[in-house]
């Protein structure tokens, strides 16, 4: 294939900017086999850097009729050679696990190290920096011997860590996967030096960034029918230019996007000149290319730029197939993208989104979905969002800890559990849901919810075995502590699928489709690697699982538009497409901050031979200038994200500022860029803009008939009427009534409720007399009431000690009240009709006492502050409203018609007792007012009118959603409307 010649040099082909790579290798394939026999294309190896420029090779060969084909490796498959005479590699996950075990003793041993929840991020860290020193092929003794005279308090903790990866290294260690690949390397260099194979070997798409992948170029580079075909490389760039990239410190311009191809040319003894074309393709826009050039030079010559600028070519043409796109905000950006998109399937040409933005590239394929456009994505969806992934990690948070109503109501509307009956099961959670779980406990029990499955079975002969399964799934997860992983794994993995099997036992639907068998693989890897991971704590546990989860991916076998695609920066590195999209150009995105390293700062990390974070720069600005080479090209961002102003990405900067300091077409060439973006930018504020618009709802205050409006109301309504009389409406005419909370929260109703009980059950065990040590049982019974009906601790100590406060007052304020008055009942519900109205008006007394005259005592405990006399006198009607039924004898059991006196007793942060009005006549003046509130709401005329008089602006209603507070507000006038029902 190739013409050997005794005093040849390594054979370096490459393509240029903007070529579609795979494409251009396939043709310079055939026409270098051109004539030769059909097998000689077989005995060819053409080793690839990705899976799917390995199958877009297959089909585009295979594409111009049926032929032997290559074999086509990846160079990553180099470290499972089974020909190399070496153990097979250890596996990744079982290193780290292990890793963690050590690090995990270590924290222990000095918890000033690390957190110890942070050991298997740590171990993780640390099997990647073993991993590139293995493929750096630099040793633990050239770490050890570094010198760290001026880092000696941060090495010295580091130190300690990184001791525990020498017992991995050199020797008889077992290699990881990186290792072997790099023993595999050396021993085929070794191997074809002395025996070097006839068949072609070509290793094609690779930058050589890599120690491991750089060395097994060099040796394909020095076989006879060996050659190396480089993506991107820069023909415009002049020998000085190269030359500076290999000056005495070349570490400062590992950030330009040609620097791993000088180093790899200095290792093969060549210069940038020695490298010919693969092809006499011509790269799309020349001029283009030299402009992308002259922009991205090192910083410290891009003086060049006065000398070299005023001498380029055609810079209209160069420019005038690019979009700039500066959208004023994220969502611009992606709306923009997915115009575009749009327009390019409608027009049946090939478009490529390029962005190293996951949320970016999610959020144009959501854009997408409007016009049933599903794009072919390569990064495809992390595997933690997946179904199955989900399930994994809800499980995982379940073992060691109680249930709550929440997390278990979560898990019951998962879409895999009980897939198999999922009507029956839904109509089980809701009933669950609503009957019980909403205003119910805290924390569930299987004994709590086995009351609810009785009080059901009648209706529903199905629940108990529904009910029986769910415990038996859930309750050995619950039930788990801290234990080796060996135990967990299983116990969690069981448990999980027999949720989704459902009480039957049906189909296991956690391991089907490509998520599942995604999970099952690394179950299974999970499970292998247990034996050395140790024991986990059921915290510690769900951080692994989700830790794990969210390094993997997954592609559903979707039907994808076969023109429309989302690369990853890897992937789009040897593909091409007519519209090349470069999104999200910002600096800390495009390029990405730098990862921060635990272990070793920048200097120590040069002077031990390891990539520094410049090279990382450098990949993602080869990736820009070969992605900015193609057809059309738009380039976009964002200036402003959600928190502030963003910078634009280095290379899109330079780019600017070198066309505008040309006079001439370099200005006018931006401003065309520039305006050919706003257009799709006016676009995009259209399309998100409503087509009609909606006039803002008025104050309502709906008229319904008389006929229709109540007639029981609680002493609690009237304030309610008085202040926000649409919520009356909504509840005792539309009959609304908001869901309980689903998790029981630790507010201030919860704990009037709580005080109620225990001052209904101390006076109820003491009706006749109070012992001398009242305060001491008051005291020992509330903390009993706190510690059974307050799932909180910290809630619980609080609430207790403010309570603990007013005890000593109550007990002497109580001994008061009974010198006037004996308990008689407690929580005594009374009701009155106004014969007039034909309204009933009901109400509880938390407390009624009788005198020795038979006369009454009402009082009403209350936990928060105690009403002033202002809000008494207009709003708050209650405990006058409970003293008029008295006086009606509505009470049950108290014929008396006589009240002696009505009390509030306040338990809040400052205790204390306020009397309200217990004379007849005012009395009397009171019913009289609520009758004619009542009568005025009987008339047809009158509407409920929202939030009539609020305590506080903020004070937010149940049916503030419904009445569209917020469309108007307090100044608006009510707008009555009738109502008819």
């Amino acid at each position: 294939m190739f013409e050997d010649t005794p005093d040849r040099t390594a054979r370096v082909f490459a393509m240029p900017m903007g070529t579609d790579f795979a494409a251009a290798l396939v043709d310079g394939l055939r026409a270098r086999m051109k004539g030769q026999p059909p097998e000689a294309l077989a005995r060819m190896q053409l080793y690839v850097n990705t899976s799917r420029m390995q199958r877009r090779i297959r089909q585009l060969l295979t594409d111009g009729g049926a032929l032997l084909l290559p074999q086509v490796r990846l160079v990553t498959d180099l470290a499972r050679d089974q020909t190399i005479d070496l153990p097979p590699p250890v596996d990744g996950l079982a290193r780290r696990l292990q890793l963690a075990q050590l690090v995990r003793a270590l924290i222990e041993s000095d918890p000033s190290l690390a957190a110890r929840d942070a050991a298997y991020d740590l171990a993780d860290s640390l099997a990647a920096l073993l991993e590139e020193m293995q493929g750096e092929g630099v040793s633990a003794e050239t770490i050890a011997g570094l010198d760290v005279a001026n880092h000696s308090a941060h090495w010295l903790r580091s130190q300690k860590f990184i001791a525990l990866v020498q017992d991995f290294l050199g020797g008889d260690a077992p290699l990881d996967t990186e290792g072997r690949q790099r023993a595999v390397v050396d021993a085929l260099a070794a191997h074809w030096r002395d025996a070097p194979p006839g068949h072609p070997i070509i290793v094609a798409g690779s930058t050589g960034s890599r120690g491991t992948t750089r060395a097994f170029m060099r040796a394909v580079a020095g076989l006879p029918q060996g050659a190396l075909v480089l993506p991107g490389f820069d023909s415009d760039m002049p020998a000085y230019v190269w030359d500076r990239l290999a000056g005495k410190d070349t570490h400062g311009a590992e950030d330009h996007p040609q620097f791993r191809y000088k180093t790899l040319t200095s290792e093969l003894g060549i210069s940038p000149s020695d490298i010919r074309p693969w092809t006499t393709a011509a790269p799309h826009s020349a001029a283009r290319n030299a402009l992308v050039s002259l922009a991205l030079r090192p910083a410290p010559i891009t003086d060049a730029w006065l000398e070299e600028g005023p001498d380029l070519a055609d810079i209209a043409g160069a420019t005038k197939d690019i979009t700039l796109i500066e959208a004023p905000s994220p969502r611009a950006e992606v709306i923009s993208i997915a115009l575009r998109l749009r327009e390019a399937a409608e027009d049946g040409i090939t478009a490529a989104l390029i962005t190293p933005d996951q949320t970016l590239a999610r959020q144009v394929s959501a854009a997408l979905s409007a016009w049933q456009i599903v794009p072919n994505d390569s990064a495809g969806a992390r595997l933690d969002l997946s179904p199955p992934g989900r399930l994994l990690r809800q499980t995982a948070a379940l073992i060691g800890q109680a249930v709550s109503p929440d997390a278990l109501l979560a898990l019951l509307k998962h879409p895999l559990i009980y897939a198999d009956q999922r009507r029956d099961h839904l109509a089980r959670t809701r009933a669950l849901e609503i009957e019980f779980l909403r205003g119910g406990p805290a924390i569930l029990t299987r004994d709590l919810t086995q009351e609810w499955a009785e009080k059901r079975m009648p209706e529903d002969a199905g629940v108990q075995a529904w009910h029986d399964w769910l415990w038996d799934c859930i309750a050995p997860l619950s039930q788990m502590q801290t234990d080796d992983l060996t135990r967990l794994i299983p116990t969690h993995l069981t448990q999980t699928q027999r949720l989704t099997e459902g009480p039957e036992g049906g189909t296991a639907h956690l391991w089907l489709k490509a998520a599942g068998e995604e999970v099952a693989k690394l179950a299974r890897s999970l499970e292998d690697a247990a034996p050395v991971a140790g024991r986990y704590s059921p915290a510690e546990y769900a951080d692994l699982i989700a830790t794990l989860l969210a390094k993997e991916e997954v592609r559903e076998p979707f039907h994808t538009h076969p023109d429309i695609m989302i690369w990853g920066t890897l992937e789009a590195r040897v593909q091409g497409a007519d519209l090349v999209i470069l999104a999200g150009l910002n600096d800390g995105t495009w390029p990405a901050l730098p990862d921060p390293d635990p272990w070793l700062n920048r200097d120590m990390r040069r002077r031990a031979g390891l990539r520094l974070p410049e090279a990382r720069i450098g990949l993602s600005a080869h990736d820009f200038q070969q992605g900015i080479a193609a057809r059309k090209v738009w380039l976009t961002r964002a200036t402003r994200d959600a928190e502030a102003e963003t910078v634009p990405s280095r290379w899109l900067n330079r780019i600017g500022n070198l066309l505008q300091g040309l006079d001439g077409d370099g200005q006018s060439s931006f401003a065309a860029m520039r305006a050919r973006g706003d257009v799709w930018l006016k676009m995009a504020a259209a399309y998100d803009r409503p087509r009609f618009t909606l006039e803002p709802a008025r104050r309502p205050a709906p008229q319904p008939p008389a006929t229709s409006r109540p007639k029981d109301l609680w002493v609690t309504h009237i304030e309610t009427l008085i202040r926000d009389p649409y919520a009356i409406y909504a509840r005792h005419i539309l009959d609304l009534r908001p869901l309980k909370p689903l998790h029981a929260q630790a507010d201030a109703a919860l704990r009037g409720d709580i005080i109620h009980k225990i001052l209904q059950a101390f006076v109820a065990e003491h009706m006749t007399t109070l012992p001398q040590n009242a305060d001491t049982l008051l005291a020992e019974m509330a903390q009993r009431f706190f510690d059974k009906h307050i799932a909180w601790p910290a809630t619980r100590t609080l609430w207790m000690s403010k309570f603990a406060r007013a005890i000593p007052w109550f007990i002497q304020t109580e001994r008061a009240r009974r010198a006037l008055a004996t308990p008689n009942a407690l929580e005594v519900d009374g009701k009155r009709t106004s014969a007039e109205l034909g309204v009933t008006l009901y109400g509880r007394a938390d407390r009624v006492d009788s005198d020795a005259a038979g006369g009454l005592v009402i009082y009403d405990y209350k936990t928060g502050t105690l009403p002033n006399q202002n809000i008494r006198t207009h709003f708050n009607k209650q405990l006058p409203l409970l003293a008029c039924i008295g006086t009606a004898s509505g009470y049950e059991g108290f014929p008396s018609r006589h009240v002696v006196q009505a009390s509030y007793i306040g338990l809040g942060a400052k205790p204390g007792e306020v009397d309200v009005t217990a004379d007849p006549q005012e009395l009397a003046e009171t019913w009289t007012q609520f009758e004619r509130l009542i009568a005025s709401y009987m008339d047809e005329e009158k509407g409920y009118t929202s939030r009539r008089a609020v305590y506080e602006e903020r004070w937010e209603q149940d049916y503030d959603l419904l009445a569209r507070w917020g469309e108007w507000d307090r100044t608006d006038a009510a707008h009555p409307t009738k109502v008819h029902l």
